[in-house]
């Protein structure tokens, strides 16, 4: 099935590839940074709790016929599924799940086409029922695969219940991932920065704060009040303006500032590229603009490329590309005061990475079969993605003094053991923890200027976070509270000596993921991986 992917990076390639007149000078490798990471790329991909993709890391099944991963001798564990949540979950004895009370069970290579889950912000809170962490099936579960009808072969009937939320994958199908594990540097303490969906998770990941919103359209049913005549946006509204927004979507512009003002401000290169955004490309299908799209070959499912609510910088009208303007040339990509304003299409990202002149921080967005959002994406089409990306940077001489981090929006209501400790306070009408509570909201985030706004109770469930990089620990787990604004913190120290976004943003508190760094002796690392996320022909550790 995997050798049958369309590999769309790929073609992206391939239409960009073109002759330019004059040198573009790499102005991120002349800045002055904290360490010695020039370039960073963010790949912000879909809706994956840790347990999802990592709860029996590092050991697999190996099946007959399925991509094996044996872990090295050494390989650290993780805060994954114990025997005891394996074999004795409370889930699978709590009768308020129905026919979806049962224990974690693995996912097959066959059987990466999923339903999506329920991963709003109120459910979310349910689901961990005041810290029992015993009501997934009830409150998120989602049984079947993406689109309906008959079970993979070999299905279990719980598959086709609300029980499938209690599913997770090995390294027989998110190999990839599990290698990128092995040779590099894995989190296993880093949380969602609030409960809920792809919107507030991508906002968190550039401000670290869903509060102010200052305009709405249609209504206000993604957002919450905040407690003093404002709101919170809570769910996945789209950004006002851009023309590829739905006419009929609550629709929003949030105030304050994000990284890419702070970085404006300073200088430093810097683009978000969505798969999807440029309205003059013509995919093979025919589609075209806001309507461009892709069927996968894993889930059947034709959905569009370019997905507005998972385009953080355009809710910002400082940062915003609404008409999806193109850049000027391939020089001006990264720069201020182009017309594109750091808004871009994923082949712009090729275009300058074979150019040298890759901006300093770069988020990756990939096309929307491809990011990973069960119901739609999958693990294999996500994995094909990723492994592209990540290849081509390696190849480059940049690759000398790059980090990749890979991070998630949010859990997609998947399964997570661990109970997310609560660092902010909420009482909104939409919270619903007991017992471990959200609290009154007397508890506010530093930096606030107002009184503590609701609807941001937070941590929320546990997510997947890697970096590989040259200077990447090797074989490394790291345990450090983390969360989405860590990403965040992480440029601001880099680049910004430190600089915070303020007025109550997560980034106040976030934990660092320099753990995950040995600055000091780089190994200089390349480890390519085929479609399969096995290494290559090509593969070599260490230079």
């Amino acid at each position: 099935m995997r050798k049958l992917l369309t590999v769309a990076v790929a073609t992206a390639l391939a239409a960009v590839c073109q002759s330019n007149a004059f040198a573009i000078e790499d102005t991120a490798e002349n800045f002055k940074t904290a360490t010695p990471i020039k370039h960073l790329v963010v790949i912000f991909q879909e809706n994956v709790s840790f347990d999802h993709y990592f709860g029996t890391y590092p050991n697999a099944l190996n099946l007959p016929g399925e991509p094996p991963f044996v872990a090295a001798k050494g390989t650290p564990t993780v805060n994954g599924l114990s025997s005891a949540l394996m074999t004795r979950n409370s889930t699978s004895t709590n009768k308020a799940n129905g026919t979806g009370a049962t224990n974690p069970f693995r996912l097959s290579p066959a059987q990466a086409s999923t339903a999506d889950q329920d991963h709003d912000y109120t459910p979310e809170q349910q689901a961990l029922h005041g810290g029992l962490v015993d009501l997934y099936p009830k409150y998120t579960g989602s049984g079947g695969n993406a689109l309906g009808g008959p079970l993979p072969p070999n299905s279990p009937a719980i598959f086709n219940t609300p029980g499938l939320v209690m599913g997770y994958y090995d390294g027989n199908t998110v190999t990839a991932y599990w290698n990128y594990a092995q040779h590099y540097s894995m989190n296993d303490n880093s949380f969602n920065t609030t409960f809920g969906p792809s919107t507030p998770g991508a906002v968190n990941l550039i401000s670290g704060q869903t509060n102010g919103v200052v305009s709405t359209l249609n209504g206000t049913s993604d957002e919450t009040d905040d407690g003093n005549g404002g709101l919170t946006l809570i769910s996945d509204a789209d950004p006002i303006g851009d023309v590829c927004s739905s006419p009929t979507n609550n629709q929003v512009i949030l105030g304050g500032k994000n990284i890419g003002d702070l970085l404006n401000a300073a200088n430093v290169s810097w683009g978000f590229f969505s798969g999807g955004f440029a309205l003059d490309t013509v995919n093979s299908n025919g589609t075209t603009a806001c309507k461009r799209s892709t069927t996968s070959a894993v889930t059947g499912v034709k959905k569009l490329d370019y997905i507005p609510h998972h385009q953080p910088f355009q809710y910002y009208t400082s940062t915003a590309n609404p008409t999806h303007a193109r850049p000027s040339w391939v020089g001006a990509i990264g720069k201020a005061g182009d017309r594109a304003n750091h808004q871009y299409d994923l082949k712009d990202f090729f275009a300058v990475a074979e150019q040298g002149a890759l901006p300093a921080v770069s988020y990756i967005k990939a096309s929307g079969f491809q990011d990973g959002h069960a119901g739609y994406s999958d693990p294999l089409d996500e994995q094909t993605f990723v492994v592209s990306v990540i290849n081509k940077l390696q190849s480059l001489p940049s690759w000398k003094d790059t980090a990749v981090i890979i991070a998630y929006d949010d859990s997609d209501g998947w399964y997570d053991h661990q109970m997310p400790p609560i660092v902010n306070q909420s009482s909104s009408p939409d919270d619903a923890l007991t017992g471990t509570s959200c609290g009154d909201g007397s508890s506010a985030l530093p930096g606030l200027t107002a009184a503590h706004v609701q609807g941001r109770c937070g941590y929320g469930p546990r997510l997947p976070l890697l970096v590989i990089s040259p200077y990447a620990k090797t074989n490394y787990v790291d345990h450090t509270l983390t969360d989405q604004t860590s990403v965040l913190r992480f440029v601001e120290d880099n680049w910004l000596g430190g600089q915070r976004i303020g007025n109550g943003s997560f980034d106040s508190i976030a934990g660092s993921i320099n753990g995950m760094f040995n600055f000091t002796s780089p190994v200089n690392a390349q480890l390519f991986l085929d479609q399969n996320g096995e290494p290559t022909d090509g593969y070599y550790f260490g230079l």
